[in-house]
């Protein structure tokens, strides 16, 4: 019935489209993964990569309105579409600069509609490049025509996206008359919307110049101007401050030391008052010889030829506790902070406090 009432040139398009639909559908395939590929090597983190390839409904509408324009099928460029969705407005341009670099961009049909200034513009601020796979860079001979059939890629953030939608659903941009009082509420939510995502990126942005400030401090040995926090610490971690004392622990039996997670400990110098690197430096310059005691007494009595690589910052704690008036409650709140809160942390601590009260630097 549909095609009784379509002219011999739009019926012509159609029958173009049935024939290189398994091609079209080729595309919608080996770009996405291709992209995700270069994504994951160049270590940008997406929200998602859609694709779809026009139905033949869709297409026979769009026929309807505009066929006259086409040539041929290779004149449509939206026959296989896809959208990248970033988490960060920064991360459109990295994204852009992949597609650039992965396949032949058509300028004159590209837009960036990101230069919009009208008001109302935020959920259509997409970058959309129309593009075509080079030969050099992927061919195959069963689908003969998939170099000359052009495509579009579609990049805009996570808030763009989710705004579109909303658009979508309420009607907005749909030829629809929507009262003043809804149009302006709606374009305050896109002014809201708009503040957020660069908001994103700029504190994005502030975070990467911390982490690179801390870094620098850490490596020049300015501890006591990093406050403790999970990125000062991590950084901290890599400049290796207890493994002097665990090898000097090691030594004691010729043990091997096994590597594990000291993020529990971030938690604990914390909970014990630490407020900058330099606090953690100071008390392990204060009290290794402590720890290295303790450490003799334990493995004195035992053949233990792996130890755990957290023994030396555990055995440190357990010196500026008891050194410090901590006693047993102070040693049960370390143990809860390395291990979890349980029963059997009392029993630990009063297994230690019995250890530690006769060795040398608690007599002094």
């Amino acid at each position: 019935m549909i095609q009784e009432q379509l002219d011999p040139h739009t019926q012509d398009l159609l029958a173009q489209y049935r024939a290189l639909l398994p091609t079209f559908e080729k595309i919608s395939v080996i770009v996405p993964e291709k992209l995700k590929e270069f994504f994951d090597e160049a270590g940008i983190i997406v929200a998602s990569v859609e694709h779809r390839v026009k139905t033949e409904n869709s297409l026979t509408g769009k026929l309807k309105l505009k066929g006259s324009k086409y040539h041929d099928i290779y004149d449509i460029t939206d026959l296989v579409g896809l959208r990248v969705i970033t988490f960060y407005i920064d991360d459109v341009d990295k994204v852009a600069s992949i597609v650039d670099r992965l396949f032949d961009i058509d300028w004159a049909n590209s837009i960036d509609k990101r230069k919009a200034h009208e008001i109302d513009s935020f959920g259509y601020l997409s970058l959309h490049y129309i593009c075509r796979i080079p030969e050099e860079y992927f061919k195959d001979p069963e689908y003969p025509d998939l170099n000359k059939i052009r495509f579009e890629i579609q990049m805009r953030t996570v808030l763009q996206h989710a705004w579109a939608n909303m658009n979508h659903d309420t009607g907005y941009k749909s030829g629809v008359e929507i009262p003043t009082v809804y149009l302006r509420n709606l374009s305050r939510l896109a002014g809201i919307l708009e503040l957020v995502d660069d908001e994103f990126s700029r504190i994005r942005r502030e975070l990467s110049d911390y982490r690179r400030q801390v870094q620098n401090l850490v490596a020049s040995g300015n501890l006591a101007e990093v406050q403790l926090d999970g990125d000062s610490f991590s950084s901290f971690l890599q400049i290796g401050p207890f493994d002097a004392l665990m090898r000097r622990i090691a030594s004691i039996n010729q043990a091997e030391i096994q590597q594990v997670n000291m993020s529990p400990f971030l938690s604990l110098f914390k909970a014990m008052g630490f407020k900058t690197l330099g606090d953690i430096e100071a008390m392990v310059k204060k009290y290794s010889d402590a720890a290295y005691q303790i450490a003799c007494f334990q493995m004195g009595i035992t053949d233990l030829d792996i130890i755990s690589s957290s023994v030396a910052p555990q055995n440190l704690c357990t010196a500026y506790i008891l050194k410090n008036g901590g006693g047993r409650a102070g040693l049960k709140l370390m143990l809860d902070a390395l291990n979890g809160p349980s029963d059997g942390n009392e029993f630990m601590a009063d297994f230690l406090l019995e250890q530690t009260k006769d060795l040398p630097f608690m007599n002094k």
